[in-house]
């Protein structure tokens, strides 16, 4: 049997921390799972050089090496995994169809997990010097940038670690943030300002994008001195907030008015049978940490669900 043909018990639609958790959690509950990811295992986690903030991993540990562990996790207690994007889905029926590059899969309960990405700045430029200087990874291209002069736009705890980063590649990182202080939390603003090769610019907005081929320059507008300038950089990469990826779902479940997804403290959406988990919900604290609960409580809801749906079958099948 192929795994189109197969009724799984649970589709996973993402592989990051939320998904991933969801699959080890159900796997050991003894239901059939697959794990449907576009791209690398661990999802947005993956770019990160190191994570300091789980528990259990005093040193920290490398995203992508955080993300191949968990796929081997949920792989040692069976569940399944296909590569593959998610183009659209049907979830009304008693057995839900998820559409994707690699065909359609069939399951009586689906996870929902495929967190956000990066929000883009949406200024003259940067959609032509997308992937010419202007980056959403500095982990992915930091280091291209071997002594080069690069600039972060953001002020939150990813700006800032992404800048940290890529002082171990870059001669200079600016830092740009449109407000008078930082968002990051205090032990990443302390290392920035120790960090000589950072320099912080506030009150401050990104204007324009400039280059043909490549990015060479950024125009800045300082709101407080009125002032605008050029300044020449390398490489560029941004921080300014994030996206649910929930376009797949054409508003089929409930979402708030920024896309993320509504969901009960037991991960119900408004379909039932399908369960949300991880960043792409509306929720108050999007940390990988929150994520791996959020995907524990909806394993256990799609299992619930999963027996009482079977035991409604068996029920009809006796009458």
């Amino acid at each position: 049997m192929t795994r189109q043909e197969k009724i799984y018990d649970l589709l996973i639609i993402g592989g990051g921390p939320a998904g991933f958790s969801s699959a080890i959690y159900a796997s050991r509950s003894q239901m059939s799972v697959l794990v449907i990811e576009s791209m690398l295992s661990g999802g947005q986690i993956a770019t990160t050089e190191k994570m300091e903030n789980y528990p259990g991993f005093p040193d920290g540990v490398n995203g992508m090496e955080f993300g191949q562990l968990l796929e081997k996790q949920a792989r040692t207690f069976g569940s399944e995994m296909v590569l593959a994007t998610v183009t659209g889905v049907s979830l009304q029926e008693r057995i839900k169809q998820v559409h994707t590059t690699e065909g359609t899969f069939r399951g009586r309960s689906v996870v929902i997990a495929t967190g956000t990405r990066s929000r883009p700045l949406g200024v003259p430029g940067e959609e032509e010097l997308k992937g010419k200087g202007v980056s959403y990874c500095a982990t992915c291209d930091g280091f291209f940038y071997q002594e080069r002069t690069v600039m972060v736009v953001g002020g939150g705890d990813s700006a800032l670690e992404e800048a940290l980063v890529l002082t171990k590649f870059a001669s200079k990182v600016y830092v740009v943030h449109r407000r008078e202080e930082l968002r990051a939390i205090a032990i990443l603003q302390e290392r920035a300002h120790a960090n000589s090769k950072i320099e912080l610019i506030l009150n401050t907005e990104v204007a324009k994008f400039n280059g043909d081929e490549r990015l060479e320059s950024v125009t800045l507008h300082n709101k407080v001195q009125n002032k605008t300038w050029d300044l020449p950089v390398d490489g560029l990469f941004l921080y300014v907030g994030l996206i649910p990826n929930t376009e797949f779902l054409a508003k089929a479940i409930e979402q708030n008015e920024h896309g993320y997804l509504l969901a009960t403290e037991e991960m119900e959406t408004s379909i039932a049978g399908v369960f949300v988990a991880g960043d792409l919900r509306v929720k108050s604290l999007r940390q990988v940490v929150t994520a791996v609960a959020d995907g524990a409580i909806a394993a256990f809801s799609a299992a619930h669900y999963v027996d009482e749906l079977n035991e409604s079958e068996r029920r009809q099948n006796d009458e």
